[in-house]
């Protein structure tokens, strides 16, 4: 949480005990425990649900389920980058972001991205 969210930033999160320190590492912390509550998961954190919902229907249409656990981190910030800007008019400007992202970030290798060496044949990669 302290890589990713400002300390001093609202955050809502379910009942996880996970989450009990987050008060004290200066996060304004909302809980909602769903159990505890009479409505469904989806009433309670509305949009916790839309956006994993989002996220599954990207990962299992546009992936064909074919996303391997050691890639998820690959397709979660594609998914983040596109969800933050899906209302953007300003096109130019996306395409001027997503090249700034490409220059701050590092190169993923090959091998990191795929879990292989990056010295396979095109043959032996394909398993023949």
């Amino acid at each position: 949480m302290r890589e990713a969210v400002v300390p001093g930033a609202h955050v809502h999160t379910d009942g996880w005990k996970g989450y009990v320190g987050l008060g004290k590492a200066g996060f304004k912390h909302r809980v909602s425990v769903i159990t505890a509550s009479a409505d469904p998961a989806h009433v309670v954190m509305p949009r916790v649900h839309r956006v994993a919902a989002l996220l599954k229907r990207w990962l299992l249409g546009t992936h064909q389920g074919g996303v391997k656990a050691h890639q998820l981190d690959y397709y979660l910030d594609e998914f983040t980058f596109r969800f933050n800007r899906r209302r953007s008019k300003a096109r130019g400007l996306l395409f001027h972001r997503l090249a700034e992202q490409a220059v701050a970030v590092p190169p993923a290798p090959y091998r990191t991205i795929t879990g292989k060496p990056a010295n396979l044949s095109v043959s032996e990669g394909a398993g023949h």
